[in-house]
């Protein structure tokens, strides 16, 4: 059996609504990606999508999205991001953009990624706060959100090789929302 590598786009949906991303679900964006890609490549593009698209984790409370392709293709992918303007689900149209923040050959360098990029993001928080009391907060939250989390998840993974990739994307979720509680 032959394995496929893997490339990982962590992606953030820009929207102008923080409210409208609890509209957003997977197979909506899969069917927004898909679209894209035959808008931009026609064809050609749609049957590498059809192979191995997925889109593996969507936070919808902090817009990030991550979506896994094979190897050879993520830059096609890539590429048809900008195509997107838009995500239709239940009958309601969400005006959005991808900023795609990272590509990772694993889920968990995306996740490490993830922990130090909303780190950054509450340091640059801190610096728009006008009360004390939103300082105490975020600095609490900077404080909870390092990599020693990661490394135990780790050290948790290292025991058990038969997890999958879908309970890694879960214990990542416990990450993101911790560090985005604030």
């Amino acid at each position: 059996m032959v394995r496929h590598k893997s490339r990982y786009l962590l992606c953030e949906v820009c929207v102008t609504d923080r409210s409208s991303l609890q509209l957003l679900e997977s197979r909506t964006l899969y069917g927004a990606l898909k679209a894209a890609v035959i808008r931009a490549h026609g064809d050609y593009g749609a049957a590498l999508y059809n192979i191995g698209v997925a889109v593996k984790y969507l936070n919808a409370h902090t817009g990030v999205v991550l979506i896994r392709s094979r190897k050879n293709y993520y830059r096609l992918l890539w590429s048809a991001l900008p195509f997107i303007t838009y995500l239709e689900n239940r009958g309601q149209r969400v005006q959005c953009f991808f900023n795609c923040l990272h590509v990772g050959g694993t889920i968990r360098t995306c996740q490490k990624f993830l922990v130090k990029y909303n780190k950054q993001q509450l340091h640059r928080m801190l610096l728009d706060c006008r009360t004390d009391a939103e300082k105490q907060e975020i600095r609490r939250s900077i404080l909870r959100c390092s990599l020693t989390t990661v490394r135990e998840e780790e050290a948790d993974e290292d025991e058990s090789d038969d997890e999958s990739d879908e309970d890694s994307v879960k214990e990542s979720e416990k990450v993101v929302l911790d560090v985005c509680s604030s």
